[in-house]
């Protein structure tokens, strides 16, 4: 305690005797003194463990399918970018993700209680029943073949890609504004 508290003739509480003295005597100096009754008030500290206890946040709750919608997006982003990119070469299909195949699988996985398993690493072991997320990869119908057996239509992968990125985008601003709202009701704001 701080030496005006002892001179004072003040009798100090109880429950200020324990094992915490310094820190307590550290956020009294501080001028935190409201703070340090409430770091050692027992019944103060079995409210608000009761409070923490009941109010838990579940992410799959909160974000709900907008965290799959910004993967899937990402991973059309590439193939678009390898369509475009492979444009010129002789015989290259051109390949795309349905979003409206990848969306109904991951409402179907929710309800039934199968998630999708992530492999970060090649030596992780495949899991029985499930497939690598190849089914909704695609190969795109052409409209007008090239000579060459390309399937590749630059302008329409160019806008295909454009429009991938506006929804990447509003996909992205979506999921920041969940995660602003759960950080302020984390906050008590």
């Amino acid at each position: 305690m701080p030496l005006y508290w002892r001179q004072s003739g003040r009798r100090l509480p109880l429950f200020w005797h324990c094992r915490y003295l310094d820190l307590l005597n550290a956020l009294i100096y501080m001028g935190l003194s409201y703070l340090a009754w409430h770091l050692l008030n027992p019944y103060y500290e079995k409210q608000v463990s009761l409070k923490v206890s009941a109010m838990s946040i579940s992410f799959d709750k909160a974000l709900g399918i907008h965290e799959q919608a910004l993967g899937f997006r990402a991973q059309r982003a590439e193939v678009l970018a390898n369509n475009i990119a492979n444009a010129d070469t002789p015989n290259y299909k051109a390949r795309d993700l349905d979003f409206a195949a990848v969306l109904a699988a991951q409402s179907d996985k929710t309800k039934n209680g199968a998630f999708a398993l992530n492999m970060t690493n090649n030596r992780h072991i495949e899991a029985q029943g499930l497939g690598n997320g190849d089914e909704s990869l695609m190969y795109r119908t052409p409209m007008q073949p090239s000579i060459d057996q390309n399937t590749v239509d630059a302008q329409l992968e160019q806008s295909n890609y454009a429009e991938n990125s506006v929804n990447f985008q509003a996909s992205f601003t979506l999921l920041n504004s969940k995660f602003k709202g759960l950080m302020s009701a984390l906050r008590g704001e």
